[in-house]
């Protein structure tokens, strides 16, 4: 399955549809790390490779699926089905529901190819099933569709589709279930949503290999102070799971002591800076944060149960290019901006710096408002 399908194109063959047989190589070739349980299944019939894109990874899909449980979950935005194939491994009976019908075509299947027996495949819209459906399910799952009338990105829950704050619609989820399972976007304002729903019990952020891919929501039956509300940080890596788990109260509470750089740099995992726990990171592991607004944080002592990257200092020196070349004279590294006034590309090239190399700059402001450059090499055993 590596073949180059330009070639393809140029060279058909003889006989058969050249075009679907192009778009199923694409496809499967998109899903090979993202996907491999269904890469590794020949007898699948893949969508376009622009749903391939749109879907939720395994890996991602399956930490979804660890959250939910009991007799029945109805997944509204269905797709290409591969949020529904994880929740059905953990829910006895799973109903899919897809607007699309050629993505309903092969959910239907597919999903049987996939060992599946407890999934019902319906091609509607999925607010206006859910209007017709006289059952109650435990879970609800709803991926709104996050594009507009342009194909243009939004984020916002209001310019979703469907619109959960749209007049009755969250209300009418509820009443049909026990707990709403609510993806939205990764940019998406944390703080300023919890608010706008107001019954959000849990979040999760999800990482996979130190790159935010899912902000989800799990909303109940009633409001839940803001203080209140349980966050999970998340970073799924090939084999490994590392979750900080706190409550928005418990940030706010948490002391935080200012120090200058010591041995050992600190840069939090993207799901952890997503999450906003910039002062509960250092109480909980003993460590300086080096600024107010500069999300690094130091010690004297390594810290190797960190989630993130732990780095050694090496020096620093101010941002200039002529005092980084004495310390650093291939002017070669890898450059992190932190509560600078530059970014990177701009003071990459004011610094005349190449990218790459086992050297670690982070640009940052230090507590008396210095703007220093931390040169750094990775502590043994970080990720």
């Amino acid at each position: 399955m590596t073949a180059d399908v330009r070639q393809l194109m140029l060279r058909p063959p003889r006989t058969g549809d050249i075009r679907n047989l192009v778009a199923q190589i694409a496809a499967r070739q998109k899903a090979r790390d993202k996907l491999p349980t269904w890469f590794g299944n020949d007898t699948l019939i893949f969508p376009p490779s622009v749903s391939v894109e749109q879907a939720s990874s395994e890996r991602t899909a399956l930490y979804k699926a660890s959250l939910v449980g009991g007799d029945s979950l109805l997944d509204l935005t269905g797709g290409m089905g591969v949020d529904t194939w994880a929740f059905a491994r953990r829910v006895k009976q799973v109903l899919y529901v897809e607007q699309r019908a050629e993505l309903a075509a092969l959910a239907v299947y597919n999903l049987p190819k996939l060992g599946l027996t407890n999934v019902q495949v319906y091609n509607e819209d999925g607010l206006n099933f859910l209007n017709a459906f006289n059952g109650r399910a435990d879970w609800i799952y709803l991926d709104p569709a996050r594009r507009d009338d342009r194909g243009g990105r939004v984020v916002r829950l209001e310019d979703c589709l469907p619109n959960v704050l749209a007049p009755g619609v969250l209300a009418g989820l509820l009443a049909k279930c026990g707990r709403l399972f609510l993806k939205t976007s990764p940019l998406l304002d944390l703080e300023a949503t919890i608010r706008q729903i107001g019954q959000v019990e849990v979040v999760h952020i999800v990482a996979l290999q130190g790159e935010v891919k899912e902000v989800l929501f799990v909303i109940g039956q009633t409001v839940i102070p803001l203080e209140e509300v349980e966050v999970n940080a998340v970073n799924l890596t090939i084999n490994k799971e590392v979750k900080l788990a706190f409550t928005i109260g418990e940030e706010r509470r948490a002391a935080v002591i200012l120090g200058d750089p010591e041995q050992y740099i600190y840069e939090p995992n993207a799901a952890i800076l997503k999450a906003g726990a910039f002062r509960l990171i250092a109480h909980r592991f003993r460590l300086k944060k080096l600024a107010p607004h500069s999300h690094l944080y130091t010690s004297q002592e390594p810290e190797n149960d960190f989630p993130g990257r732990v780095f050694e200092l090496v020096a620093s020196c101010k941002p200039d290019r002529k005092a980084l070349r004495a310390l650093l004279p291939d002017l070669q590294a890898n450059l992190t901006v932190r509560n600078f006034p530059q970014p990177v590309d701009a003071l990459r090239k004011q610094l005349g710096l190449r990218e790459g190399g086992s050297v670690y700059i982070f640009a940052t402001t230090l507590q008396n408002g210095e703007k220093r450059l931390l040169i750094t090499r990775k502590a043994v055993d970080s990720p």
